[in-house]
């Protein structure tokens, strides 16, 4: 069975231009033009990805990104939008969309864009093993992690970072890296995300976030997850 893409945009001729390229690179397709329509169709389908533009009718694009993830669906989502601004691509991946596309854009990026993810999501997906740091358990099967037997929740993208780190234990790795496993990201200026994402994770793994034991901070070259001293 082939994987469907639900495609949220209210321009016919986007809409139009990106069917025939996803179809043709061997998926299927579904059509929602507001936000309120991408919910609904999200909520009753299992979708391999949505792509999902900034600007819509009745519900924009960063609060259906926020609507799902917060009722804990974790499709992956290609965020598009017209507009050419950091902030909003940092926040739209802080919300937990997963990739970020400027308008306009070239039917070939989309496509690549479009299977990195789901070669990123397919690979996140089948790691099974838990992993201990100090207190820390993680369990990547069920995108969670406990610390003193208490559960801690986290988005999408802190728990791939989190996992990262912690399968890469004692390894300083730098924000780029970080950028291209978790985010596959290679645009100047976007490391700021994985700052943003790690002060996150400290703040939910961390006894005290200012004197971190766990995600170390090595100036100059990146972070290290490594067990408590």
């Amino acid at each position: 069975m082939m994987e469907k893409i639900l495609i949220v945009d209210d321009e016919e001729s986007i809409v139009t231009l990106l069917t025939f390229n996803i179809k043709q690179a061997g998926f299927e397709t579904d059509v929602a033009y507001t936000g309120v329509e991408a919910i609904k169709k999200a909520e009753k389908e299992n979708y391999a990805l949505i792509i999902l533009d900034l600007m819509l009718p009745e519900m924009d694009g960063m609060e259906v990104c926020k609507h799902l993830r917060y009722h804990k669906n974790n499709t992956p989502i290609l965020m598009l939008t017209a507009k050419d601004d950091e902030l909003d691509k940092v926040l739209g991946l802080e919300i937990g969309a997963d990739d970020y596309l400027t308008k306009p854009f070239s039917p070939k990026e989309v496509i690549a864009r479009i299977k990195a993810i789901l070669r990123r999501t397919t690979f996140q997906e089948t790691k099974q093993s838990t992993l201990q740091i100090g207190d820390l358990v993680i369990f990547p099967d069920r995108y969670e992690a406990k610390m003193h037997n208490k559960v801690i929740t986290f988005t999408r993208k802190e728990f791939e970072l989190l996992y990262y780190l912690a399968s890469n234990k004692e390894k300083v790795i730098s924000r780029d890296q970080l950028l291209n496993a978790v985010w596959d990201y290679h645009f100047v200026g976007d490391t700021r995300i994985v700052d943003v994402h790690i002060s996150h994770l400290r703040e939910k793994i961390e006894p005290n976030t200012k004197k971190p034991v766990y995600i170390k901070t090595i100036r100059g070259l990146g972070y290290k997850l490594e067990d408590p001293t």
